[in-house]
């Protein structure tokens, strides 16, 4: 008798002891948030548009327009001092040299990535391009499913399948209908390959960032500042990987130049 009465303790002690989940805010609720996603949209209609403004106005480095698209990290500094200073974390750096090591990397592919997408922009239309680097869902898909096992859905499918035959009906038509004036076909689809390859580098780049998140980041105090660290450096990495390709290029002498006339 003693024996069978004892679970119904043992199991109302593990139920309260169970935290409950906390709910989260509602998004009208939630500043940062909304603030993230006025200022995603913005980059995303404005940012191609200004940079193919760039080139069809007779710009022509590309170095310094991957620079532009990966310089915009100091912007984290101050929400991660105000975090550190929130959570009480009192070491200078949080990162462990692997997950250091690992972002630095991940900045480097995203360095490349931002590239490939000016290199193939200053070639094509704005709307060629952005629906050639809307392809990086197949590509995040696919690496995805890869690295860190993550199933196709129906809805992923679909759009897998949608992005995939667009890209291919804009290779075997776009460079008759859709070239810009004065641009070769040689020219446009070396553009076209570029791009591609942008969006099959930055797809590969978020399954990674998610990996080494999960591992790395998720077992560890203040997770929060943890990958607000992170980001920081891979933004570091990537804006010091395209420094480097604007001195091989020459390009300060260029701005330079710019700024006399």
């Amino acid at each position: 008798m003693e024996a069978e009465s004892s679970p119904a303790p043992l199991a109302m002690e593990v139920e309260t002891s169970t935290p409950a989940p906390q709910k989260q805010p509602p998004l009208h609720r939630n500043p940062l948030a909304i603030v993230n996603i006025v200022m995603i949209g913005i980059g995303a209609v404005a940012g191609p548009l200004i940079l193919r403004s760039y080139f069809v106005h007779g710009g022509s480095r590309k170095w310094l327009s991957s620079f532009l698209q990966t310089s915009g990290w100091p912007l984290l500094l101050p929400h991660l001092i105000f975090r550190r200073r929130k959570d009480g974390i009192s070491p200078l750096f949080l990162l462990p040299p692997r997950l250091l090591a690992v972002s630095a990397a991940l900045g480097v592919g995203i360095g490349l990535s931002d590239f490939l997408y000016a290199y193939g922009l200053a070639d094509l239309p704005v709307s060629t391009s952005s629906i050639l680097i809307s392809t990086q869902l197949v590509f995040t898909a696919f690496f995805a499913l890869v690295v860190v096992r993550q199933r196709f859905t129906a809805f992923s499918i679909n759009a897998v399948v949608l992005l995939t035959v667009g890209a291919a009906m804009l290779g075997m038509n776009g460079a008759g209908s859709d070239r810009p004036e004065g641009v070769s076909r040689a020219a446009y689809y070396v553009g076209f390959a570029m791009t591609i390859g942008s969006a099959a580098t930055y797809g590969l780049v978020l399954p990674l960032m998610e990996l080494s998140q999960a591992r790395l980041v998720g077992r560890s105090a203040g997770s929060y500042s943890l990958v607000l660290e992170m980001q920081v450096v891979i933004g570091i990495g990537a804006t010091a990987f395209c420094i480097i390709g604007m001195i091989v290029n020459k390009d300060f002498q260029g701005v330079h130049s710019i700024r006399i006339r």
